[in-house]
């Protein structure tokens, strides 16, 4: 009995040990109210004596590795284990872990470089995030997530980060891992906002195994504080002396920026410790069986891989570069095709491009996956990929802005923020950098010119555009010639940020509208395209997933008209389909913009099928050939369908490629010098599209000048035979 009472008493004197600070900052936060406001009022302004110092010095400079050690604001800059207050709590470390509490990390001697948890991906629901107040409901620390965006209306659901009810250092945010993890380090940021600024600037980091004995990092005796944010963008990180295991971390801020308030968005670092009974870790893992090469490539090692795929399957691909970046680097595409480096008559060529915005890695990963995959499959005769290569002229642009691209890699996944390498070297956007022919369209539409005097297609580009000293970047001018030199049919280039697939038009008729719902003519064409992407996710028309920024996009099947979101002049989606026979979509692929390494396999798994089947819709529709009376294919011919204000063109060998929902269409052909030929066509419901071909004769007119030019005669118009008749006549 009495070694009973001296084991409970020594568990007793243990917990009071491992606790920190005051013994008070234990118990909740309404329990802590109960201190002196003017205690919170010294602290808030730096004067407090428990350790907290502002910061002489920002963290050192971020690397991709989340191994570095970081700075504490009392200014030591040693990598130190955590250690406990007092001996007594050094001796009985392992007692602290059989007890329940919080390990001190000092049983390893490894640097561990351990991903997010996934507070950006989402992987961490709102269920698991908690704080000891909030300002709002739109302010809670669900919204505490690195990287994620407020709306422009910053309303009580959808703001911009989390923020604390009260500005006092008993303030926490909170996440609940579900196991226990080795928590490695956090990476914070401001409040995102474009009326308001507000950002922790020091903090600290508690754990916990039951959410109420509370063990804080310590630098020797002292509370270890954090350097945190100076602005509200850029991404901070700070990483452990060594690796703590726990199940829950909690982060008390202790200054803040003077002129706003308490908000954080956050990431946290760490490595799952094994667990084969945890079932809600098991039950939520993605896995693939494809052996691909899941990590992130340099421009160098793209090009590396690209060919190594080329080695691969040499007889069904080609690389080739479209043009340069601003730095000069080259931007390379592999072509995927049964005869590559041709186009084969009645052939479709489709097209996927990616990180316009050098920031939104993911799409980037993916067609090097996509390149990979094929690659793979064609070789083992999987009959779906065979008939795809077989059947489909492909076109992989894997970086568009290798230049932005280049500045986010350096920075890393965690660190490179919502913008860094968003833009071209030279400052611009690529995605909306194109002219905007939807303007020079509508106002003919108002004139009433079309169809008479101006196409409601292949609208030109003005010169102004083409001129060396319009603001267009290189970039862009290479994309605009390699969508003029290739007959595309269907094209998506992908993005990142959200889980939606947008579609033209992408600017509102209205210039004052900011949001409008603007349709195509082919409005049900592009909604079917944009949906067989979406429904094919693994998330994109899950209702029951979380929003990733403000828009619940799942409620509209994954899908939105992209005017209807947010109007943009100038897009490559309405560049595309206003300037060539091109439908273009923009695919936003995942939540995190730049996902770490480890989240690659599972971003496959969400994208793999959705890739796949929007690459077969390029065979719906209908397609052929239009030839004269001699069997040879016209250029240029216009294609028409009855009911549909927009006309596509036949390329240079006579074949064209419409693309149209199932269902029975008047199609008409007209082309300079022949007659106007018209016929119905059918399109099935099966993949496939309908052959619908065309021989067109010689028109009266064009046989009149060709006998006239045979003879050397010009011939005389009907206008000029009037007018001499009339001469005559008098």
């Amino acid at each position: 009995m009495w070694l009973q009472t001296l084991l409970l008493l020594g568990l007793v004197g243990l917990m009071l040990d491992v606790c920190y600070g005051y013994s008070s900052e234990d118990e909740d936060y309404y329990m802590q109210e109960l201190l002196s406001r003017e205690h919170y009022q010294r602290v808030s302004e730096g004067r407090a004596t428990d350790g907290l110092q502002t910061p002489g010095r920002g963290i050192r400079k971020e690397s991709r590795s989340t191994s570095a050690a970081s700075k504490a604001a009392g200014g030591s800059d040693s990598a130190s284990a955590v250690k406990s207050g007092n001996k007594k709590s050094e001796k009985n470390k392992k007692a602290v872990k059989a007890a329940g509490g919080v390990s001190d990390g000092s049983f390893t001697a490894d640097k561990d470089d351990c991903p997010p948890l996934g507070l950006e991906t989402l992987k961490i629901d709102d269920f698991q995030l908690h704080a000891s107040t909030m300002r709002h409901y739109g302010l809670g620390p669900h919204r505490g997530r690195l990287n994620i965006q407020g709306g422009l209306l910053e309303d009580d659901l959808y703001d911009g980060g989390w923020c604390a009810g009260r500005n006092d250092p008993l303030q926490w945010f909170e996440v609940d891992a579900r196991r226990l993890m080795k928590f490695t380090g956090v990476v914070t940021q401001g409040r995102s906002s474009l009326w308001s600024s507000d950002w922790v600037s020091s903090y600290k980091v508690l754990l916990s195994n039951d959410s109420h004995s509370w063990v804080t990092l310590k630098n020797g005796s002292r509370d270890l504080i954090f350097i945190g944010n100076r602005e509200k963008e850029i991404p901070v990180l700070n990483t452990f002396p060594k690796p703590i295991v726990a199940r829950y971390i909690r982060i008390n801020p202790r200054s803040w920026f003077p002129s706003g308030g308490i908000c954080m968005r956050v990431e946290i670092l760490g490595c799952p410790m094994p667990d084969p009974n945890n079932y809600y870790r098991r039950r939520n893992e993605v896995t693939t069986t494809d052996n691909l090469d899941f990590r992130h490539h340099s421009y160098k090692e793209m090009r590396q891989l690209m060919k190594v795929v080329n080695d691969m399957c040499p007889n069904i691909t080609r690389i080739y570069n479209i043009g340069k970046s601003y730095n000069g680097q080259k931007l390379y595409a592999i072509e995927i095709s049964d005869n590559p480096g041709e186009h084969e008559l009645g052939e479709p060529e489709f097209r996927y491009t990616a990180g316009s915005h050098g920031n939104e890695v993911l799409g980037r990963e993916l067609l090097l996956l996509l390149m990979q995959f094929m690659c793979q499959e064609y070789l083992s005769g999987n009959p779906r990929i065979r008939h795809l290569v077989d059947e489909t002229r492909i076109h992989l642009l894997p970086s568009i802005n290798p230049d932005g691209y280049e500045k986010a890699f350096a920075a890393g996944s965690e660190l490179s923020g919502w913008s860094l390498g968003r833009w071209s070297h030279d400052g611009l956007d690529i995605h909306h950098n194109f002219p905007d022919l939807n303007a020079v369209l509508w106002e003919a539409e108002a004139r009433n010119w079309v169809p008479r005097k101006f196409h409601n297609h292949h609208v030109p580009i003005p010169d102004w555009y083409r001129s060396e000293n319009a603001t267009v970047a290189v970039e862009t001018r290479a994309l605009v010639s390699w969508m003029e030199k290739i007959p595309f049919v269907l094209g998506g280039n992908l993005q990142g940020g959200e889980l939606v697939v947008t579609f033209p038009f992408d600017r509102t008729r209205s210039v004052t509208a900011l949001r409008q719902l603007t349709p195509t003519a082919d409005d049900h064409v592009f909604r079917w395209l944009a949906f067989s992407y979406a429904s094919t996710h693994r998330l994109m028309t899950d209702v029951s997933r979380r929003v990733c920024h403000t828009d619940d996009f799942a409620k509209e099947d994954g899908t939105i008209n992209g005017a209807s979101w947010h109007t943009a002049a100038g897009s490559m989606n309405d560049f595309s389909y206003l300037h060539t026979n091109c439908f273009e979509l923009s695919m936003y692929v995942g939540c995190d913009k730049y996902p770490h390494e480890s989240e690659l396999p599972e971003e496959w798994e969400n994208n793999r099928e959705s890739l796949l089947v929007f690459m077969e819709q390029v065979h719906r529709g209908i397609k052929g050939v239009i030839r004269d009376v001699q069997g040879k294919g016209i250029a240029n011919a216009i294609v028409s369908v009855d009911g549909i204000n927009h006309d596509i063109r036949t390329a240079s060998d006579g074949d064209y490629w419409r693309l149209l929902n199932p269902g029975e269409y008047r199609v008409m052909v007209r082309a300079e010098g022949f007659s106007v030929s018209s016929k119905v066509c059918t399109v099935g419901y099966d993949i496939g599209a309908s052959r619908c071909d065309f021989v067109l004769g010689r028109s009266n007119l064009s046989r009149i000048k060709e006998i006239m030019q045979k003879f050397n005669k010009q011939p005389i118009s009907m206008r000029e035979r009037l007018r001499q008749r009339r001469l005559l006549d008098t």
